[in-house]
């Protein structure tokens, strides 16, 4: 298939020959640690290394024998969809003594490793850091006692540690998300819809203890992802008198006609004196204070267990890619690096660094400083505070400041799963900056015929987890009905508008722009934030509702594929939605092992269909059992989901039969993914916070009115890399090919070259994006804060 252009993959430059790779996994299991020992295998033999399992942790390395065997492309087939981690992991009390790593290391040289990938938490990380300084020394120790020779001494001069962080407690400093913390959020966020059903039906309380013995962020997170009434972490512990508090709002919320309460707890919940605050402690308080029927669910090592989420199987291949590309450019001089990600962005960062500031932020806690115990778990976990407390807490009428303004919002465009997430985050935050919202059914079809209302806070309660468009979103631009759209706007005085939508929502503000010429009603501040399974809206690297459609690809190709199970070869051929964009089919490729993804984007001919049936039917004959095969619903208008079908049907006769599958609307069903639920929490409430700043820069008070006519007041807000950016819509005009509907230029297009390299394909790979070693910042500057997703 043809290539984007990019720098060739580095065999000249950054050739594996010679050199052997050993990967491990240590510590707590976590979701998504196969798919990362998947990458680091398949990369480190398609740069031509050898690659070695060390199986159960670091137990493996100082035992030896069978526990460190060599892997081959075969030996991590079928382990992307499968949780905890296939070649095992262990605590080893043996390995922190130095005649443990005095064995260790022999192992190792006599099988000429001096590359180390360690998958694990900061414990495990430090340890393979110690190792590494170690290792010079104890190859001397190992000559003197004549288990190896003075050769080997100087060949396997340098050990090179490259560690990524499995945890799914996210709990390590330098990084946005560690692998296994998405899924575990599934795990939780699944068992918490569930709660709810049944609190609904009985008016009960429920009690939740989550994982986090040191670190609250599933617990904070869960809570932003379903709305939770009261939160307890040990990072931020509750103001002395928090039981009376906690009781009022859970009365309020009753009162309030709300059928149920849900409290979450992290297992190391503490007071203000580190005194630990217990569920059972929380049941009694409401038992006692309250007479409410109330029930304690420990959610336990169900959070450890499952099939990784598509964010982890994603996150854990690039991370593995990168482990790789990291360990052929060390030197002897370079120091141990972790490999993380910010943002959307693969980054190094030196391992001690991160593993001293994870450390910081303990001895903070312990030192009762929990201010800065947030600041140094980095902004991403800041803004999940400060925006939990805005969105849970509502503030007397009185506290209330009084703006005048009123702001409407509206989803446009198809439904995606997290709209309603983002509407009732921008309804609350509104409301608490003095706000009078106001709620906009069926798009610029209900606004034009006026179906407009006020809406309030409790108008929005539980719509976090519901799926689709509770207000009702319709494809209808503003151009054709603008004077009515007009008339309501000055009808009902909206100051404001916040569009939730695709785009349609992306047009939309263009013609509203251009309206201004003819209407001052459209003179105010203006805002969208992107929502679409197909996530091509220009100006963002992420849409909401992408991720929850890229989970429900994930797991029905995961279901389609295990059909297959035990029987004859068997190839399946997949439609995805996305319009002309293949972000779906590309990226729901990678999270599912797919061998080969069509999209429009990378055009592509009957040879290159040829090219994946011959390459298939080798596989076929030597090794897989399945295969998977991608298409975007619009790659092609010739080559379509049937011809492609009767080709591989056809060509691979013999040797393997062929099925279809046409996803279709299930692709913007179902409840959304926690992190749409959160991306869309958080960008909605930025949103919104940026409203009310233009509101205050552009009211004329000789006027009595809002007046925004520039180009900075219609902006839309996305992410950009590392960074949440408010962008002027027509300055995006230029970046957007409105024919197809897509970005001239995508971010995940060079992801591609990833699913063709974990398939098996030569091909080349862009590396001028490899992270390069940075350290760690303390607090990155604000407007920097792209972690807003999670």
């Amino acid at each position: 298939m043809a290539q984007p252009d990019g720098k060739k993959i580095f065999f000249e430059n950054l050739s594996g020959a010679g050199k052997a790779i050993a990967v491990l996994t240590s510590g707590g299991d976590a979701q998504g640690m196969n798919a990362a020992v998947r990458a680091v295998v398949r990369m480190g033999l398609y740069v031509g290394a050898k690659v070695y399992f060390i199986h159960e942790g670091y137990q493996g390395m100082v035992d030896g024998g069978e526990n460190i065997k060599e892997a081959t492309w075969e030996s991590v087939s079928s382990m992307l969809q499968v949780g905890g981690t296939v070649i095992g992991s262990a605590r080893c009390k043996e390995f922190r003594s130095h005649e443990g790593r005095l064995k260790a290391a022999h192992n190792l040289v006599q099988r000429g490793i001096t590359n180390l990938c360690v998958i694990g938490g900061d414990g495990s990380l430090t340890g393979a850091n110690l190792f590494r300084e170690e290792w010079s020394g104890l190859l001397g120790e190992l000559a003197e006692q004549g288990l190896i020779d003075a050769d080997a001494v100087q060949m396997y001069s340098a050990l090179h540690i490259v560690g990524m962080v499995g945890s799914i407690d996210n709990d390590f400093c330098g990084t946005d998300m560690t692998i296994g913390t998405d899924s575990a959020l599934h795990r939780i966020i699944e068992v918490v819809d569930a709660i709810m059903t049944t609190a609904q039906s009985h008016q009960r309380t429920f009690v939740l203890e989550v994982m986090g013995r040191h670190c609250g962020y599933l617990a904070l997170v869960s809570a932003l992802a379903c709305g939770a009434d009261w939160v307890l972490i040990p990072e931020m512990p509750p103001e002395d008198g928090w039981e009376d508090k906690m009781c009022e709002k859970l009365s309020a919320n009753r009162a309030g006609m709300k059928r149920l309460n849900i409290i979450i707890v992290a297992e190391g919940a503490i007071d203000r004196n580190n005194a630990p605050i217990t569920t059972d402690y929380v049941k009694d308080l409401v038992v006692k204070c309250l007479g409410f029927d109330t029930r304690v669910t420990i959610l336990g090592h169900v959070q450890r267990g499952g099939t990784p989420s598509a964010f982890d199987r994603i996150l854990a291949s690039r991370m593995g890619v990168e482990a790789v590309l990291a360990l052929l450019e060390t030197t002897a001089n370079t120091p141990a690096c972790v490999v993380s990600l910010c943002g959307n962005q693969s980054v190094r960062l030196p391992l001690m660094e991160c593993v001293q500031m994870t450390q910081e932020v303990q001895r903070a806690m312990d030192g009762r400083r929990f201010e800065e115990a947030v600041k140094l778990r980095g902004r991403s976990f800041e803004n999940n505070l400060k925006t939990y407390k805005l969105l849970a807490h509502r503030k007397p009428e009185s506290e209330l400041p009084v703006s005048n303004f009123n702001v409407a919002v509206l989803n446009v465009g198809a439904p995606a799963a997290g709209m309603n997430a983002a509407v009732r985050s921008a309804v609350r935050v509104g409301i608490s900056e003095g706000h009078k919202m106001f709620a906009v059914s069926d798009g610029f079809e209900g606004f034009y015929k006026g179906q407009i209302k006020e809406i309030k806070w409790a108008d929005v309660g539980g719509w976090t987890g519901q799926g689709g468009s509770l207000l009702g979103t319709k494809r209808t631009l503003p151009a054709k009905h603008i004077d009515k759209i007009a008339e309501q706007m000055r009808k009902h005085n909206i100051n404001a508008l916040l569009i939730v939508g695709g785009f349609e929502g992306f047009l939309s503000l263009l013609e509203l722009l251009t309206a201004r010429g003819k209407f001052d009603e459209f003179c105010v501040p203006m805002v969208m934030v992107p929502a679409t399974v197909s996530n091509n809206v220009p100006g963002s690297d992420l849409s909401i509702g992408a991720d929850t459609a890229l989970n429900a690809i994930t797991n029905t190709c995961d279901r389609i594929k295990q059909s297959a199970s035990g029987t004859k070869r068997r190839v399946f051929i997949i439609e995805t939605m996305g319009g002309y964009c293949g972000y779906l089919a590309s990226v729901g490729g990678l999270a599912a092992g797919a061998d080969a993804a069509y999209i429009y984007e990378e055009p592509f001919d009957i040879r290159d269909l040829q090219a994946n049936v011959e390459h298939l039917t080798e596989k076929m004959k030597t090794s897989i059992q399945r295969g998977l095969v991608l298409r975007n619903e619009n790659c092609n208008e010739n080559y379509t989901t049937d011809f492609i079908y009767q080709l591989y049907s056809e060509e691979g006769r013999g040797v393997f039969d062929s099925r279809k599958n046409v996803l279709g609307h299930m692709q913007q069903g179902g409840a959304p993914s926690p992190f749409d639920r959160n991306f869309g929490t958080k960008i909605s409430a930025k949103a919104m916070q940026w409203i009310s700043k233009k509101l205050l820069e552009t009211f004329r008070h000789d006027e009595g009115r809002v007046f925004a006519n520039t180009e900075e007041s219609c902006c839309l807000l996305g992410m950009r890399r590392r960074a949440l950016v408010f962008q002027p819509v027509v300055q995006l005009k230029d970046e957007t090919d409105f024919v197809h509907r897509i970005p001239k230029e995508q971010w995940w297009l060079k992801l591609r070259p990833l699913m063709k390299i974990l398939a098996k394909y030569k091909t080349t790979f862009d590396v001028s994006d490899s992270g390069q070693l940075e350290h760690v910042v303390r607090n990155r500057p604000k407007e920097s804060d792209a972690s807003v997703a999670m």
